[in-house]
């Protein structure tokens, strides 16, 4: 679990010309002499058949490319090998260790003359349980243009990315009875709240793959909606939010008039409403092998009463309505989202949900809000919860048709993923826009490929981001004067770094926010400009006792671990640090 203690950074630069000791110690040529690097070869596609792995469990890869003659096929977890053979062929299986929750990056290497040449990486997460990495997607559309390779195609994309889970974004006929037909009359094809059209053999279609693929499928709802049929279909006046104390002006949602309805808010604690949807769910169960329910809300409401005038307390309702759905069908996975973090105090206290989802927006569109988030849930669930992040990228441009700013979506991840969080950002295509079906932006191939690196950096490495730890104010310099070091938050035109103490290792992630326009991770008109790629960067780093000293980064080799050579002066150890381009982590082992 993400166990993160957040503390008061200082943000003092810290550039090699604010201390002429330092500068003395960065003259030692033995220790900073330039790095002679592992080579860049990437030029193999590595596939495994499963985005998630049970311990003990058999890993399939497919390997696509001309395997050079000498090649071998390594496994490590962090920088330790646990399993290395030569390969001879396009294909390998590796049964996994019996170690719950751990990630591996796995490589494929040739050596001459004494260096590695890699050839392509991939990483595997070996876990029994989606809830303690959640690496979550979506699917949007369910019409006639999702083809069986379509749907493979778009499986196959998330599958390479490890994504684990899935949410199933307005699947549903109607918000109130969400099943399209009846459990033994299921209709081939209904109209969604935009009056889209929705083939229930798409929607199968893509459950029964996510779960070949070991992905879990999260049907997609409110907590209290329903359309202005609702009456018909037994729900009662008295269940409803009103904006007044005499029932006369129901809450809702005003929608388009080309959509099915407007959207009707009841109240999540009325305990008929609670068993109405709880009969409804039980539908969707019996007929669609959905894993869990996906709870959506709209945000703070203002003051809103019940029937009765009675004032009613949403996030202690969102909390009554998670427990009554979970007492329900206990086997079954919940998630909530907390809509500009409304209510999530209440969601992380029933302690039902399999982690915390946040979706962010103009109040909180900092860097530094992502890790405020991070440090309340960690608070609010104990510890036991990690976050997503539902945080809508270049959201100016999603009005017409384009394409992602690589650096900014690069910027935005390496901040998340260094934090210890996860974006919800792909699916069967890439989220702009809260209306998940969205899709006027698109990724780029330079994009789609970084996005496969960074998601296998995230998994590879989950257990120095994402499984505990202390994070702290990090002692980090520079020998490049061209270069600043600042602690946590971050500064414009700087290098920021984040350190975090896990286990007997120290962590220091540098994100290099050198040519950053902004401080704002929505980078709403795509404007957020590449970053200086830095190589052989002299540092000074206060940790004592260290026996090994290695980077990786997903910028570079694939994510792939180098060991560096270091010295140790006293309660310091100086070091080079071979490239930074968005990130690059340093791990100090002790």
């Amino acid at each position: 679990m993400n166990i993160i203690l957040f503390i008061a950074a200082f943000t003092v630069l810290s550039c090699s010309s604010d201390n002429d000791a330092a500068n003395n110690e960065y003259n030692n040529p033995e220790v900073f002499a330039p790095v002679i690097d592992m080579n860049d070869n990437i030029n193999l596609e590595i596939t495994t058949d499963k985005a998630i792995y049970a311990p003990e469990t058999q890993v399939k890869f497919n390997i696509l490319g001309s395997i050079p003659e000498g090649a071998k096929i390594r496994i490590r977890h962090g920088a330790n090998v646990v399993e290395e053979q030569p390969l001879t062929g396009n294909s390998f299986s590796w049964t996994a260790p019996s170690a719950d929750n751990m990630g591996y990056m796995v490589d494929v290497y040739t050596l001459t003359d004494n260096k590695e040449n890699i050839h392509g990486t991939i990483a595997v997460d070996v876990s029994s349980n989606w809830k303690r990495f959640p690496r979550y997607g979506f699917v949007g559309t369910y019409d006639a243009s999702k083809t069986s390779s379509q749907i493979e195609s778009d499986l196959n994309f998330l599958n390479r990315c490890h994504i684990n889970g899935l949410q199933f974004y307005d699947w549903q006929n109607k918000h109130h009875c969400p099943l399209g037909g009846k459990p033994n009359e299921l209709l081939d094809e209904y109209k969604d709240i935009a009056n889209r059209q929705v083939l229930t053999s798409v929607v199968k279609d893509y459950i029964s793959g996510a779960h070949q693929l070991g992905m879990k499928a999260m049907f997609y709802n409110l907590c209290y909606g329903a359309l202005d049929d609702a009456k018909a279909d037994g729900v009662s006046n008295k269940w409803y939010l009103y904006k007044n104390n005499k029932h006369s002006d129901i809450d809702k949602l005003d929608l388009s008039n080309e959509w099915k309805s407007d959207i009707f808010l009841l109240d999540p604690s009325n305990t008929n409403w609670q068993n109405y949807i709880i009969d409804r769910n039980n539908d969707v169960y019996s007929s669609l092998d959905f894993d869990g329910f996906h709870i959506d809300q709209v945000g703070d409401r203002g003051s809103v009463y019940d029937y009765y005038g009675g004032s009613v307390n949403l996030p202690k309702a969102f909390a009554s309505f998670i427990t009554a759905i979970k007492n329900a069908r206990p086997e079954k996975s919940l998630v909530m989202n907390a809509v500009s973090r409304f209510g999530q105090q209440n969601i992380a206290g029933t302690g039902d949900v399999d982690f915390l989802y946040n979706e962010m927006w103009g109040s909180e569109d900092m860097f530094s809000d992502f890790g405020k988030v991070i440090n309340e849930n960690n608070y609010f669930s104990g510890n036991t919860m990690n976050t997503v992040f539902a945080a809508y990228m270049n959201y100016g441009k999603s009005g017409s048709q384009g394409t992602f700013n690589t650096p900014g979506i690069l910027l935005t991840d390496a901040v998340i993923f260094a934090l210890g969080g996860a974006h919800l950002e792909l699916g069967d295509h890439m989220l702009c826009h809260e209306y998940f079906p969205n899709s006027n932006l698109q990724m780029s191939s330079e994009l789609k490929k970084n996005i496969v690196a960074y998601y296998d950096f995230m998994t590879a490495y989950e257990n120095l981001l994402r499984d505990g730890g202390q994070q702290t104010a990090s002692d980090i310099v520079s020998g490049n004067q061209s270069i600043c070091i600042n602690a946590w938050p971050p500064l414009m035109h700087g290098v920021t770094a984040i350190n975090r103490n896990v286990g007997n290792r120290q962590v220091i992630n540098l994100i290099n926010f050198s040519k950053a326009n902004s401080l704002s991770w929505r980078d709403i008109n795509g404007t957020q400009p590449e970053p200086t790629a830095f190589s052989n960067i002299p540092v000074r780093i206060k940790a004592a006792g260290v026996k090994k000293v290695w980077v990786a980064s997903p910028d570079y080799i694939g994510g792939a671990p180098q060991q560096i050579s270091f010295k140790q002066d006293g309660d310091y150890v100086l070091t080079t640090v071979p490239n930074l381009k968005y990130w690059s982590m340093i791990v100090l082992e002790k």
